[in-house]
């Protein structure tokens, strides 16, 4: 606060900050700046697999990726083109990504969950030259999809000239050891080059938003973007080459590319991908046997690990940070994070793929409450205000839509100007602002609070009710363990709190019912918070799996479906007397 103002004074400042500007922003490519970190830390190792036995030094790295970069511009890939790859978390994922950046090839990234439509309408509508994809993905057999996709003559994709096999081999394709044998025996000139002459500020992958309703948006993403946004975040978690990461976030999304991957390498520290999708008893053993000092995931993931038995010799004793972001994050996972696991120095966070990650993130000597209420402070050279539905900056205090600005917002969505307009709004300064959907607030220090989805706000009779604070809530009941919220319709109202939970297995009392919990609701919320429906999971139709993304958020538009599906089964009547 400025000294000589009262708080009333304060909270007429307007909701705009600016982040820090003292450590410059990197201008290179991807690839350039991993060569960079070779000659720092060559032999140190980097990337870690257990579960495929790889151990990959930065020269490996660099190595792999500088062989398969001469096959692809040998078979004819040029600056632009796009090349996509459809696979679990390995060693040759990373090796693509930098490929591609060495070429100035722009890689598409498939979401591995993705069906075989899914994948043809991405593949079709940024025209790909090239796939990378392997035959599994955890327990996902995709030889069908494949060699549906590898057809010759398939006129759902004419640009596709080529799908290559990224682990293993299937009959009549070119697999990836074969691709890096052939690269072996090209000259290296070409590439270098031709990363020489690349543009760090070009788009160098398309990364698609996990969008509910029609087909997911592909980001279009810089080398500038991804890489200084990582780097930052390594500042903000201290990452020293000491550091072991323990990232179960998949290579396919932000989290794991740039808040794993990236921000790893930026500063010399070792990475570990314990499975190629969430395991979590993987993740268990990774931790002890890499002697892991950080893990990110998010809220679903941790929820998991606090729910399994521990291993025998378990050893987390050189957990001290990581990240728990992706979702709004319930009080008691962050309570578990700091007394389960020791992550004293964990930091809260708050990004989106359109951004290239992290707009927020605490640091690890932020106060405990501020790192458990907030998703810190702004990121370098990044810029963030709060708006009113009216477009215009709120005062510090007030909630409103949360808009991002600065290097590392996308260039758009690829050949998409309707929803680029919708998304990047242009102020009368010139500036480009991102509009995140998110609803949040800033304090007087400087720090933000996201409050909610703007889209997952349930409004009741006008009043807007925000389903984490009941979900935190509902959670602290000994006998409940999970909660997601949702609105549901209503004649009179137009929507009403409707509550999914998960009994603690911890727990020996009895189920608590609908009323007491109603009542637990209230003893510390306004009693139109209070939940109208309750339902168990596993119970009255409802399936006993929470479903999520790829990347591990809850589908709580799949959540707010099964509700009305319930609703409508029993005529929508149960409750009517509690409103």
């Amino acid at each position: 606060m400025v000294r000589g103002t009262s708080p009333q004074d304060f909270y007429q400042c307007p909701s705009i900050l600016h982040g820090p500007t003292d450590t410059p922003l990197l201008s290179m490519t991807l690839s350039s700046f991993l060569d960079l970190q070779c000659t720092r830390y060559g032999d140190r190792e980097c990337l870690v697999f257990p579960w495929t036995g790889t151990r990959w030094t930065y020269n490996d790295l660099q190595e792999e990726s500088s062989l398969l970069a001469r096959y692809l511009l040998a078979r004819g890939i040029q600056r632009g083109d796009r090349v996509a790859i459809l696979a679990g978390n390995r060693a040759e994922y990373a090796a693509v990504i930098f490929a591609c950046a060495r070429i100035g090839a722009v890689l598409v990234i498939l979401n591995n969950t993705w069906t075989l439509q899914e994948v043809e309408h991405a593949l079709s509508f940024t025209e790909c030259k090239v796939l990378f994809a392997t035959p599994s993905i955890g327990r996902v057999d995709n030889t069908a999809m494949i060699r549906r996709l590898s057809e010759e003559g398939n006129d759902r994709l004419p640009r596709l000239e080529q799908v290559l096999v990224l682990s293993g081999e299937m009959d009549g394709l070119e697999d990836y050891q074969g691709a890096v044998l052939i690269g072996s025996r090209l000259p290296a000139d070409a590439v270098r080059e031709t990363q020489a002459s690349l543009c760090p500020y070009a788009t160098c992958q398309l990364q698609f938003t996990s969008g509910s309703t029609g087909h997911p948006k592909p980001a279009m993403l810089t080398h500038t973007g991804l890489l200084n946004d990582a780097r930052f975040l390594g500042d903000r978690m201290a990452f020293t080459p000491d550091d072991v990461l323990c990232c179960p976030p998949p290579l396919f999304h932000v989290f794991g590319i740039v808040n794993g991957l990236l921000a790893v390498i930026s500063h010399g520290a070792k990475v570990v991908w314990p499975s190629d999708v969430f395991d979590g008893p993987s993740v268990l053993r990774a931790i002890t046997d890499e002697r892991c000092t950080a893990i990110h995931g998010v809220p679903t993931m941790f929820d998991t690990l606090f729910r399994l038995p521990r291993p025998a010799n378990f050893d987390c004793s050189r957990l001290r940070t990581g990240i728990m972001a992706g979702a709004a994050v319930p009080r008691h996972l962050m309570d578990l994070v700091v007394k389960d696991f020791g992550m004293t120095e964990w930091t809260s966070s708050y990004g989106l793929t359109e951004a290239s990650s992290a707009c927020f993130n605490a640091f690890t000597n932020d106060p405990m409450e501020r790192r458990l209420n907030t998703v810190g402070r702004i990121m370098p050279h990044a810029h963030a205000k709060i708006v009113d539905c009216q477009g215009r900056i709120v005062p510090v205090g007030t909630r409103g839509e949360l808009c991002i600005a600065g290097y590392q917002i996308q260039q758009g969505y690829w050949r998409n100007p309707t929803a680029t307009a919708e998304a990047m709004v242009r102020d009368q300064n010139g500036v480009t602002w991102l509009r995140t959907g998110d609803e949040a607030v800033f304090d007087e220090q400087g720090y933000c609070r996201i409050t909610g989805r703007l889209k997952d706000i349930i409004i009741r009779g006008g009043e807007n009710i925000y389903p984490l604070e009941i979900e935190e809530r509902l959670v602290k009941h000994p006998a409940v363990d999970r909660a997601v919220v949702v609105g549901v319709p209503h004649a009179r109202l137009g929507e009403v709190v409707a509550a999914f939970v998960g009994a603690a297995n911890s727990s020996s009392s009895p189920r608590p019912s609908a009323d007491e919990l109603r009542e637990w609701t209230r003893q510390t919320l306004g009693r139109h918070k209070a939940p109208v429906y309750v339902w168990w999971l596993g119970q009255e139709g409802v399936p006993a799996e929470v479903p999520v993304t790829g990347s591990g958020k809850v589908k709580k538009h799949e959540m707010q479906k099964i509700g009305q599906k319930i609703l409508a089964a029993k005529g929508a009547t149960q409750f009517a007397a509690k409103l």
